[in-house]
C-alpha cells in the first residue's frame, strides 16, 4: 500500500480523499454505506450561528453531467451542532471539519468562537463562495478585500487549521487565493460552485426557486482543475481541489494539478460510498504505477 497521508496545516489527513460540505451531512448519515474512519476527513455541511431554514422548493434540479442546487445553507444553527451532533461524530476515527458560514464578520467569529471547545475539531472550512444566500457567502469572496476581511477577523478567533473555500465566479481567483494567504489561512479549497440556470420550457419558468443556483458535477471538473493549477502556482499553502470528482482518476487530475487533498461532492449522491472507493483507486494507481508515497505526484504539472 501507498503512503497516502498528507498534512493541510497542522491538520494531519491519513489520506488526501474529504467529503465536500452539503453533500455528506454530518457523517452519521452514511456510516450504514461506509467505514468513516477510511477516510482522511469529512467536512459537514454549512453552519451558521443562527438557525437556516434554506431556500424554497424546489431548489435542485439534474443538469447534463452535472446538478443545480440553491439549497441556502439549511442547519440548525451552530449551538445545535456542537451540543447535539457533535457528541455524536467526535469519536468517528475520521478528521471532522466545519464549513462556517454567516451574513458579516461578526457571525463567522461567534461560530468559530462556539465551535473553540470542541477539541475534535481541528480545523473549519469558511465558507466565503456560496452563490445561494443573499447575505455574505460570496459577497466576501468576489474580492481580495473582502476575503482578506474575513479570513484576518477568523485568524484571531481560531487557532487551529484555517481553510478558505474560493468561489470560481471571479475574475481572478489566485489574487483571492494571495490575499487569504497573507492575512493567515493554513489553506485553500476549490472550487466552490459555478453559477448556473436551467429552465423548464414546458413550464415556461426556471426550474430553482432562486431562479439561479450552484453547478456542481462532472460538468465542471476541467474549469476546477485548471483554478486549482492557476493558484498552486500563486501560494505557498496547501491547496485542497474539488469540482465534479467521480473517480480516483480524477482526483489524481487535481493532485497532478497541485492539490494537496481533494473533496467528493457530487458523487456522494450518486453512490454513498465514492469517497472510500476513491481512496482505493487511488493507492490502486500508486502501486501500479510504483509510487510510494502520494507526495511524489503532487504538483508534478
Amino acid at each position: 500500500m501507498a503512503r497516502l497521508n498528507v498534512n493541510i496545516g497542522s491538520l494531519q489527513l491519513k489520506n488526501p480523499v474529504l467529503t465536500a460540505s452539503g453533500t455528506f451531512g454530518y457523517g452519521e448519515e452514511f456510516s450504514d454505506f461506509m467505514d468513516l474512519s477510511r477516510l482522511g476527513g469529512f467536512i459537514v455541511k454549512g453552519t451558521t450561528l443562527m438557525a437556516r431554514q434554506g431556500n424554497d422548493y424546489p431548489r435542485m434540479v439534474e443538469t447534463p453531467s452535472g446538478m443545480l442546487n440553491a439549497v441556502g445553507l439549511q442547519n440548525k444553527g451552530v449551538s445545535y451542532f456542537v451540543d447535539h451532533i457533535y457528541p455524536r461524530i467526535k469519536d468517528c476515527g475520521s478528521e471532522v471539519i466545519v464549513n462556517v458560514s454567516g451574513a458579516t464578520i461578526d457571525d463567522y467569529v461567534a461560530v468559530a468562537e462556539r465551535l473553540a471547545p470542541c477539541d475534535g475539531i481541528r480545523a473549519i472550512e469558511v465558507n466565503i463562495s456560496c452563490p445561494n444566500v443573499k447575505q455574505g457567502g460570496m459577497a466576501f469572496g468576489t474580492t481580495p478585500k473582502g476575503a482578506a476581511a474575513v479570513t484576518a477577523a477568523l485568524r484571531e478567533a481560531w487557532d487551529r487549521t484555517l481553510i478558505v473555500k474560493l468561489s470560481p465566479n471571479v475574475t481572478d481567483i489566485a489574487e483571492i487565493a494571495r490575499a487569504v494567504e497573507d492575512e493567515g489561512a493554513d489553506s485553500v479549497s476549490l472550487i466552490n460552485t459555478l453559477m448556473g440556470m436551467a429552465v423548464d420550457v414546458d413550464r415556461r419558468r426556471p426550474y430553482l426557486s432562486t431562479i439561479t443556483g450552484g453547478l456542481s458535477g462532472p460538468a465542471v471538473r476541467p474549469i476546477a482543475v485548471r483554478m486549482v493549477w492557476q493558484v498552486a502556482k500563486a501560494v505557498k499553502i496547501p491547496v485542497i481541489g474539488l469540482g465534479g470528482i467521480m473517480s480516483g482518476r480524477d482526483a489524481l487530475e487535481f493532485m497532478m494539478a497541485g492539490a494537496t487533498a481533494v473533496e467528493v461532492g457530487t458523487a456522494n449522491f450518486i453512490d454513498p460510498a465514492a469517497s472510500v472507493r476513491i481512496v482505493d483507486e487511488i493507492d490502486d494507481y500508486c502501486q501500479k504505477n510504483n509510487i510510494s508515497d502520494i507526495r511524489e505526484i503532487i504538483g508534478i504539472i
